[in-house]
């Protein structure tokens, strides 16, 4: 029991120790303006390897290197257009949370409208024909019987 109680309290030492022991992350450029640039551009770019987040928000180490890029590229006096066309060159429109309206993106912006559509047809015709064969058509005989059968129910309700 004593030497499990020693264990504990070596492992809530050392645990806390390590807590004591870290460090803040180090920003990656000493400019914070900078820094403020990069971010700003990293936001408007899609992480390649997580796909549902900005390069900005990822700790992916894809998104790492590509924001270590963007910033080496703006300490040689690249403008924002130019990165992005450079990242759009290596990477295409993918790269872009908003990509632009154009041959290559046409079914990814007009594939949700196209869908809807083509669901709201389906569902149309599907009504129709619902509606078309729960209108029965009765013969001149099943006419008659169904008269006779309600006058039979007619005459035994006056009873």
């Amino acid at each position: 029991m004593q030497s499990r109680m020693i264990a504990f309290v070596l492992l809530l030492a050392f645990g806390l120790a390590g807590g004591a022991l870290a460090k803040e992350a180090a920003p990656a450029s000493d400019d914070p303006a900078l820094e403020r640039r990069v971010m700003a551009l990293a936001g408007q770019l899609r992480c390649l390897q997580c796909q549902n987040q900005s390069i900005a928000e990822s700790d992916a180490p894809l998104a790492v290197d590509i924001r270590n890029e963007i910033r080496e590229q703006m300490r040689r006096g690249l403008g924002e257009r130019e990165i992005i066309n450079f990242m759009v060159a290596r990477y295409g429109d993918f790269v872009l949370l908003q990509p632009p309206f154009n041959a290559t993106t046409l079914l990814l912006w007009l594939g949700p409208a196209l869908l809807l559509m083509a669901g709201l047809i389906g569902l149309f015709y599907r009504l129709l024909r619902w509606r078309a064969t729960s209108e029965v058509q009765l013969s001149e005989a099943d006419d008659a019987r169904t008269a006779q059968l309600l006058q039979f129910g007619s005459d035994k309700e006056r009873l």
